[in-house]
């Protein structure tokens, strides 16, 4: 693999150390020596926000592997940088990298949280747990400016519509004053994603994502506010975080989880170049038994998204992980899946103009 990182660009803080075109690009971009002996200015990369005007909020999907059928993106790409990220892929729709570009080139889609709301209005429209952070995080760094993801929470609390959210931002905790009403009726839940408890692992992981003490932190405050959480030990990856499979569930339980669930790593198309790459360079000496236990989870392959194995892996490895988690769950107390939420209480909110009810 060629490395298309410009000269003199800095790669401090992000994860992916390559910015290879997309699956559907007709060209490539590759950096080259062009024999200059010419000192390249320095320069770090920035993060760079866009706006998208949204024409529909909820996307619909149908996988028998997932526990909703709906979610929404306040964005598009995630300035976490998590290597590992199964969603760094969709980058590649926007005819930009699932490399770099995924974590530096963001899409934000303010208008959203109206879109939504004329959406739940329709006539056929039928309450289900609305799931957000499914595919790119709504608590990245860049939404303590944009406040997209409060706005749809505003809309969600006066709907009185349930929704699950997934985050590893700290600024989920400044909804809590919006959370934890909705919590208090059974409309809201909160994972947070916990991948390792060691901190100079999960910087080189997830370079621009909270640290592990401080997640658990949110986990604790979140609880604390009469929250349902759980904790998500996700991705679980062979050779390298499996061990803390027991430990980071009982920190969760520890500071307040009342669920705990773990999913095995996944590297769906350009994500299984990347993290070979990074696994190789950051861990050498380890990166061969990662790989080839990642392999034995997919069937032979970096990874198979047939339904059914994608979420869970296969093999004997993929069945020793399961049964850890649930005896590790079973010791801790601690529930399998997402709380349920009620749906019998949605109920659109009278816009102005509109005609009351006499009864």
């Amino acid at each position: 693999m060629s490395n298309s990182i410009l000269p003199g660009h800095r790669l401090r803080g992000r994860g992916a150390d390559s910015n290879l075109a997309g699956r559907f690009e007709a060209t490539r971009r590759v950096a080259f020596d062009d024999g200059w002996d010419i000192a390249e200015e320095e320069r770090t990369v920035r993060t760079e926000l866009r706006e998208e005007r949204p024409r529909s909020a909820i996307t619909w999907q149908k996988s028998p592997d997932l526990p909703f059928d709906r979610s929404i993106n306040p964005y598009r790409g995630c300035e976490h940088g998590c290597i590992y990220c199964y969603a760094r892929p969709s980058h590649a729709w926007l005819n930009l990298s699932p490399g770099l570009d995924f974590e530096t080139r963001l899409i934000a889609r303010p208008g959203i949280a109206a879109v939504l709301e004329d959406e739940l209005r329709k006539p056929d429209y039928r309450v289900q747990p609305l799931a957000i952070g499914t595919n790119t995080d709504p608590y990245q760094p860049v939404e303590q400016d944009s406040r997209i993801m409060r706005q749809i929470l505003g809309v969600l609390a006066a709907f009185r519509h349930p929704v699950w959210i997934t985050t590893r931002g700290t600024t989920v905790e400044r909804d809590i004053d919006l959370l934890a009403p909705m919590a208090a009726d059974g409309l809201a839940a909160v994972s947070i994603s916990v991948t390792t408890l060691d901190p100079d692992l999960a910087r080189r992981m997830e370079p621009r994502a909270p640290a592990p003490k401080r997640r658990l932190q949110m986990i604790e405050r979140l609880a604390g506010a009469g929250i349902p959480v759980r904790i998500q030990v996700s991705p679980l990856i062979p050779a390298l975080t499996d061990h803390e499979l027991e430990a980071v569930m009982q920190a969760g339980r520890d500071a307040g989880a009342r669920f705990a669930n773990s999913i095995p790593l996944r590297l769906p198309l350009e994500v299984a170049n990347l993290f070979r790459r990074w696994i190789q360079t950051t861990f050498p000496d380890r990166a061969a038994r990662v790989m080839g236990r990642v392999r034995e989870l997919h069937g032979g392959k970096d990874y198979d998204p047939a339904f059914g194995t994608r979420m869970r892996g296969q093999g004997l490895w993929a069945d020793l992980i399961h049964r850890r988690a649930e005896l590790a769950r079973r010791r801790l107390g601690l529930g399998s899946g997402l709380p349920p939420l009620r749906t019998d209480l949605f109920a659109p909110p009278p816009r102005a103009g509109d005609q009351l009810a006499l009864f």
